[in-house]
């Protein structure tokens, strides 16, 4: 359930209530693809840095180590140890974006593991039962994610395969959680508004989708490549159609300005992997822009990655001690900076939040907008 607390434009201060506990929105879910944060962070991890939502993959997990092991763990919370809300992405994207062979028709898609190429078939009934196993909070629905650009006569024919998908993946939720032997039978369904870079694609099947009564419903198919501001636009575009009354996901984004300019068009839940892949590579993300921790100036500088941040490594740890970490090629060095950058994504959230309560996004978004992208 969603409940609106308070609008400043197009911008949504909310709560989203689930069977796992309550998300202040808008939120960042943090991404443990295979059940962790690549980078050495653990749910307790998570926790401690106030990521409200941990995000994991159903193609990953099905891959290894089997939803039905996870199943047999007492589900993805148990076997992680995070106790918040989980939602499973489909594996829909990591379908046709890993698998370098693949064939795909109305049943669903034959593909290649990318780990051993055994040939596996996932359709909405198989990603909703695996997905079922692994008794995650939220449940995405199983969609094509074309490539962008893509030719307007296959993207109509997509979203319309995507949507039969999407009916099919309802029928099968409400199966599975009516069983006596399904772990949660509580378990929430998103749908995935589709349509490429064609506004009248993406309007069109929100407004159809909208009608179903699902828990949620996100934006997929976008930060694949297209130009950030065709992305704005076709937020812009479909952000009317999506049910007020419901928390809306935009997939995959992205960078700390992305999400300020989600946040302004009425988005409520974020998710990338952007933070923990730049920090292990040294790339931090501060109030003042982002800052490259291997670079020589870093040496001898005692200070911490941001003075304005209160995160476990920032109180604890120098720069020069995390560029000494990355030069000797120490597992720690990988830790550290990904537990800043998760911890700033998820405090930046909060600030958004506390801006949007006060009334103030409008000139906090006017003062960080150009800022937090900037490479120092």
């Amino acid at each position: 359930m969603y409940q609106l607390l308070r609008k400043e434009g197009f911008a949504r201060r909310g709560e989203f209530t689930t069977p796992h506990g309550t998300v202040q929105t808008p939120c960042f879910m943090n991404v443990a693809t295979c059940g962790a944060i690549k980078g050495a962070l653990s749910a307790y991890d998570l926790t401690d840095i106030g990521c409200q939502i941990q995000l994991c993959n159903t193609y990953h997990l099905h891959l290894r180590p089997g939803d039905a092991l996870v199943k047999e763990m007492g589900g993805i919370r148990q076997f992680t140890g995070f106790p918040g809300p989980v939602l499973t992405d489909s594996g829909g994207f990591q379908v046709f974006s890993l698998a370098k062979l693949r064939n795909i028709r109305e049943e669903g898609v034959t593909f290649a593991s990318h780990i051993d190429g055994h040939r596996i078939f996932m359709g909405p009934e198989e990603s909703m039962r695996i997905q079922s196993n692994l008794a995650s909070t939220v449940a995405m629905a199983f969609d094509e994610c074309v490539e962008n650009p893509a030719p307007r006569d296959y993207a109509e024919k997509s979203v319309a395969m995507t949507e039969r998908w999407l009916w099919r993946c309802k029928e099968e939720m409400e199966r599975l959680n009516a069983r006596h032997d399904t772990l949660n039978r509580k378990q929430m369904m998103f749908g995935i508004n589709q349509g490429a870079t064609y506004e009248d694609l993406r309007v069109e099947n929100m407004r159809k989708i909208a009608e179903w009564e699902l828990d949620g419903y996100a934006i997929g198919g976008l930060a694949v490549g297209e130009p950030a501001e065709v992305m704005y636009r076709i937020i812009t575009a479909v952000e009317p159609f999506a049910p007020a009354d419901k928390p809306r996901y935009l997939m995959g984004v992205g960078t700390p300005v992305n999400i300020l300019e989600g946040v302004r068009r009425g988005v409520d839940l974020f998710d990338c992997v952007m933070p923990s892949r730049n920090a292990r590579h040294g790339h931090l993300f501060t109030m003042e822009g982002i800052i490259n921790i291997n670079n020589a100036k870093y040496e001898r500088d005692e200070g911490p990655v941001d003075p304005q941040c209160d995160c476990p490594v920032c109180r604890r740890h120098s720069r020069a001690y995390l560029r000494h970490l990355f030069k000797a090629k120490e597992m720690l060095a990988m830790r550290l900076s990904v537990m800043h950058n998760l911890y700033f994504y998820n405090h930046l959230m909060q600030m958004i939040r506390d801006a949007l309560d006060a009334g103030e996004f409008e000139a906090f978004f006017a003062k960080y907008s150009e800022i937090l992208d900037r490479r120092i």
